[in-house]
């Protein structure tokens, strides 16, 4: 009776330490990075969303952190560190939204030498002719005026950009 009684305990105990192995394993991912925090919201613009454009997180204090980023579609976003929407890790960020319609087609070039000189070309001219969809200070870390804190839970950041 003593036997089986030791061999069930031992049983249990195997279970009990292989979930707890598994809770564990099952929580980290292979980024090496500290827990991230989703963070999701919405970018308008004089009241209406924004169409599509990037926003960036740039930890506020140089060299702490890491910076974050997220594709705006139809006035919404979910950031990104390391892996897709996996939010950004907690602290203190300052924020930049870019948002500009580029007409791409020009920049096909021919093929043959010097294609690439002239595709570069091409492309600066198409950035220089982009239709900016909101200020271009917001692009700017220094000249945006946001900043925004992620805490360690769910976060939903909405911003408002105004002329």
């Amino acid at each position: 009776m003593m036997l089986a009684r030791i061999s069930v305990l031992k049983f249990v105990a195997c279970v009990s330490t292989s979930l707890a192995l598994a809770v564990v394993v099952g929580c980290s991912d292979d980024t090496g990075l500290a827990k991230r925090y989703p963070v999701r919201g919405t970018v308008k613009y004089n009241g209406k969303p924004v169409e599509h454009g990037r926003i960036d997180f740039i930890p506020a204090k140089a060299g702490e952190g890491r910076a974050a980023a997220g594709d705006i579609t139809n006035g919404s976003y979910s950031l990104t560190t390391a892996t897709k929407d996996d939010g950004a890790l907690p602290g203190s960020y300052k924020v930049t939204v870019s948002a500009m319609d580029i007409d791409m087609s020009s920049t096909k070039g021919s093929a043959g030498g010097g294609q690439a000189a002239r595709q570069s070309k091409e492309f600066a001219k198409v950035q220089k002719d982009a239709k900016m969809l909101i200020p271009q200070k917001y692009g700017n870390v220094e000249s945006s005026g946001l900043t925004y804190d992620v805490k360690e839970q769910s976060n939903q950041i909405d911003i408002d950009l105004k002329d």
